[in-house]
Protein backbone atom coordinates (compact mmCIF):
# COMPACT_ATOMS: atom_id res chain seq x y z
CA UNK A 1 0.00 0.00 0.00
CA UNK A 2 0.71 3.50 -1.01
CA UNK A 3 0.06 6.88 0.47
CA UNK A 4 -0.97 9.63 -1.54
CA UNK A 5 -1.77 12.88 -1.59
CA UNK A 6 -4.90 14.39 -3.36
CA UNK A 7 -6.21 18.12 -3.93
CA UNK A 8 -10.00 17.98 -3.64
CA UNK A 9 -11.49 21.06 -5.15
CA UNK A 10 -15.01 21.83 -3.82
CA UNK A 11 -16.81 25.23 -5.15
CA UNK A 12 -18.91 27.55 -2.94
CA UNK A 13 -21.81 28.88 -3.74
CA UNK A 14 -23.89 31.20 -1.41
CA UNK A 15 -27.48 32.65 -2.19
CA UNK A 16 -27.81 33.27 -5.84
CA UNK A 17 -24.16 32.80 -6.45
CA UNK A 18 -24.18 36.48 -7.37
CA UNK A 19 -20.45 36.57 -5.73
CA UNK A 20 -16.90 36.75 -6.40
CA UNK A 21 -16.04 32.95 -7.18
CA UNK A 22 -14.92 30.72 -4.05
CA UNK A 23 -12.92 27.71 -4.20
CA UNK A 24 -11.93 24.92 -1.63
CA UNK A 25 -8.60 22.97 -2.33
CA UNK A 26 -8.64 20.27 0.31
CA UNK A 27 -5.46 18.27 0.54
CA UNK A 28 -6.10 14.55 1.37
CA UNK A 29 -4.01 11.52 2.40
CA UNK A 30 -5.60 8.74 0.75
CA UNK A 31 -4.17 4.68 0.87
CA UNK A 32 -3.88 2.75 -2.36
CA UNK A 33 -2.04 0.33 -3.77
CA UNK A 34 -1.70 1.89 -7.36
CA UNK A 35 -2.51 6.09 -8.35
CA UNK A 36 -5.87 4.87 -10.42
CA UNK A 37 -7.16 3.60 -7.24
CA UNK A 38 -6.08 6.57 -5.01
CA UNK A 39 -7.85 8.74 -7.88
CA UNK A 40 -11.16 6.76 -8.19
CA UNK A 41 -11.44 7.26 -3.84
CA UNK A 42 -10.23 10.81 -3.68
CA UNK A 43 -12.82 11.46 -5.99
CA UNK A 44 -15.70 9.51 -4.39
CA UNK A 45 -14.42 11.20 -1.13
CA UNK A 46 -14.83 14.25 -3.09
CA UNK A 47 -18.72 13.53 -3.92
CA UNK A 48 -19.44 12.08 -0.73
CA UNK A 49 -18.88 15.19 0.76
CA UNK A 50 -20.80 18.12 -0.98
CA UNK A 51 -22.56 19.60 1.59
CA UNK A 52 -25.78 22.27 1.36
CA UNK A 53 -26.50 24.25 4.21
CA UNK A 54 -28.19 27.57 5.13
CA UNK A 55 -25.25 30.24 6.91
CA UNK A 56 -26.60 32.56 9.25
CA UNK A 57 -28.22 34.78 6.71
CA UNK A 58 -30.21 32.02 5.82
CA UNK A 59 -28.50 31.86 2.55
CA UNK A 60 -28.36 28.48 0.64
CA UNK A 61 -24.56 27.66 1.14
CA UNK A 62 -23.67 24.73 -1.58
CA UNK A 63 -20.31 23.10 -1.30
CA UNK A 64 -19.99 21.48 -4.88
CA UNK A 65 -17.16 19.02 -5.76
CA UNK A 66 -15.72 20.41 -9.15
CA UNK A 67 -12.64 17.64 -9.17
CA UNK A 68 -9.47 16.07 -8.06
CA UNK A 69 -6.65 18.20 -9.27
CA UNK A 70 -3.41 17.04 -8.07
CA UNK A 71 -2.26 13.76 -6.99
CA UNK A 72 0.93 13.10 -5.31
CA UNK A 73 2.49 9.39 -4.04
CA UNK A 74 4.37 9.97 -0.94
CA UNK A 75 7.93 8.01 -0.96
CA UNK A 76 8.60 8.20 3.14
CA UNK A 77 6.56 9.42 5.58
CA UNK A 78 9.15 10.36 8.15
CA UNK A 79 9.75 13.35 10.65
CA UNK A 80 9.92 16.64 8.44
CA UNK A 81 8.90 14.35 5.13
CA UNK A 82 7.68 16.59 2.16
CA UNK A 83 4.19 16.09 2.06
CA UNK A 84 3.43 18.58 -1.31
CA UNK A 85 5.24 21.24 -2.68
CA UNK A 86 3.83 23.63 -5.37
CA UNK A 87 5.24 26.90 -7.00
CA UNK A 88 3.30 30.21 -6.72
CA UNK A 89 4.11 32.85 -8.96
CA UNK A 90 2.47 36.30 -7.94
CA UNK A 91 2.42 39.36 -9.61
CA UNK A 92 3.16 40.67 -6.37
CA UNK A 93 5.91 38.90 -4.52
CA UNK A 94 6.38 41.22 -1.53
CA UNK A 95 2.84 40.83 -0.83
CA UNK A 96 2.68 37.49 -1.06
CA UNK A 97 5.75 37.24 1.31
CA UNK A 98 4.18 39.89 3.85
CA UNK A 99 0.76 37.96 3.53
CA UNK A 100 2.76 34.77 4.69
CA UNK A 101 4.31 36.49 7.73
CA UNK A 102 1.04 38.03 9.11
CA UNK A 103 -0.47 34.09 8.43
CA UNK A 104 3.12 32.90 10.65
CA UNK A 105 2.17 35.91 13.53
CA UNK A 106 -1.19 35.12 14.15
CA UNK A 107 -0.01 31.32 14.43
CA UNK A 108 2.71 32.07 16.77
CA UNK A 109 0.54 34.48 19.02
CA UNK A 110 -2.48 31.32 19.33
CA UNK A 111 -2.35 28.54 21.44
CA UNK A 112 -1.62 25.27 20.86
CA UNK A 113 -5.53 24.10 21.06
CA UNK A 114 -6.44 26.99 19.09
CA UNK A 115 -4.39 26.25 16.63
CA UNK A 116 -5.69 22.53 15.77
CA UNK A 117 -8.96 23.62 16.21
CA UNK A 118 -8.42 25.58 13.54
CA UNK A 119 -7.01 22.99 11.32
Amino acid sequence: MNWYIAKIVYRIVCGDGNHTAQFDEQLRLIKADKPEEALLKAQLLGSREEETFYNCNQQLVKWQFVNVSELQRLSDIVDGAELYSRVEEKDNGDSYELLVHEKASRLEKMSLSEILATA
